[in-house]
């Protein structure tokens, strides 16, 4: 019996391990995967300007600068649409995926603190029924009403 429940305490504290380690990472990755995404949504938003500077600038030169200006707005310009794709993707197909695991692992932890709770109790009554039948091992009825009043 003794084996049985240090079989279980040991897949209790692998099991918490494994949530504590998936929490602990799962959380490092989804700030560093989100703070990849602000600064590249920062770096196209500094790029927009950049591409406005450009078209300002052209305005005023004359038109074989400005068509050169132009083209290299317009070509800036291509670069931030998919970049502006790139933090789209990065948004809804890896942060969002990502941040549903977050409320997974807590679903998990108490999954295990109430399962924790219950091999606790479980081992108590096991215990206590081990002593009525040290005390008194011909009283049947005793360990009997004892194993009926837990089930």
């Amino acid at each position: 019996m003794t084996s049985l429940f240090s079989s279980r305490d040991i897949q209790v504290k692998s099991m918490e391990q494994t949530v504590k380690h998936a929490e602990k990472y799962l959380g490092e990755i989804c700030y560093l995967l989100g703070s990849y995404t602000r600064k590249t949504a920062k770096l196209r938003d500094k790029a927009d300007l950049l591409v406005a500077q450009l078209y300002d600038f052209s305005s005023t030169e004359g038109p074989e600068l400005q068509i050169g200006l132009k083209n290299l707005a317009e070509d800036l310009a291509m670069v931030q649409d998919y970049r502006q794709a790139q933090v789209e993707r990065l948004e809804t197909r890896v942060l969002a995926p990502l941040k549903a695991y977050g409320d997974i692992v807590k679903i998990k932890r108490a999954d295990l603190k109430k399962f924790n709770t219950d091999l606790n109790r479980e081992l108590k009554e096991l215990q206590k029924l081990e002593k009525i039948r040290l005390r008194n091992p011909a009283d049947r009825q005793s360990i009997v009403s004892f194993t009926y009043q837990f089930q």
